[in-house]
């Protein structure tokens, strides 16, 4: 297994500076919850929700915290042992190779920059691993930056290949339209039904 570009850029030290630069940023009263808004604006009530890479489970716990049924995932250990924390059940694994027997969910968020975090060249497989584990119709919701080397263009290339439909593309979690100079990209795929 290829080492993750967060494990290559990231140490224990750093992952313990992200939970408590989060954690300054809600004692502020920063707005944090705007990936669940847009993601809970898709789903039925009660949806059971794959937080994939999950980090501190700050997402996947908004999302329970709304009425979801929500299950965490990371590779890193110290993210993990913090998203534990909120109550939720999290897998420590890595999503290239992601296998959660009998777990199907009606939608899978990847927020927070996953899809360039995981090994280069793996993405497609992540993006597989993810279809996998989605119920026909389903969703799949991405969010990251636009200024790394994985761009929206490999991202629909890769989507396509793995049987997932590409429905919406926005420059911000509060939906503002998709451009082509956006900094960011939430994208939101669907899984075909049967």
């Amino acid at each position: 297994m290829a080492d993750t570009r967060w494990q290559r850029e990231r140490s224990a030290s750093d992952s313990r500076d992200y939970i408590a630069r989060f954690a300054q940023l809600d004692a502020d009263g920063v707005d944090l919850h705007g990936e669940a808004r847009a993601v809970d604006a898709l789903l039925p009530r009660g949806a059971r929700v794959l937080d994939a890479g999950c980090g501190t489970g700050r997402l996947g716990a908004e999302l329970a915290r709304r009425g979801h049924h929500v299950t965490g995932v990371d590779l890193d250990p110290v993210l993990v042992e913090a998203a534990r924390e909120t109550g939720l059940p999290v897998h420590e694994a890595d999503l290239a190779t992601l296998d959660l027997p009998g777990e199907q969910f009606d939608a899978i968020v990847a927020a927070g920059n996953v899809m360039i975090f995981v090994a280069r060249g793996t993405e497609r497989q992540v993006l597989g691993r993810l279809a996998a584990h989605l119920v026909p119709d389903g969703v799949l919701v991405t969010g990251f930056a636009t200024d790394y080397e994985y761009t929206v263009d490999d991202l629909d290339a890769d989507l396509a290949a793995v049987g997932l439909a590409r429905e919406h593309r926005f420059a911000t979690w509060d939906l503002r339209p998709w451009r082509d100079d956006a900094g960011w990209a939430v994208t939101v795929a669907r899984k075909p039904r049967s």
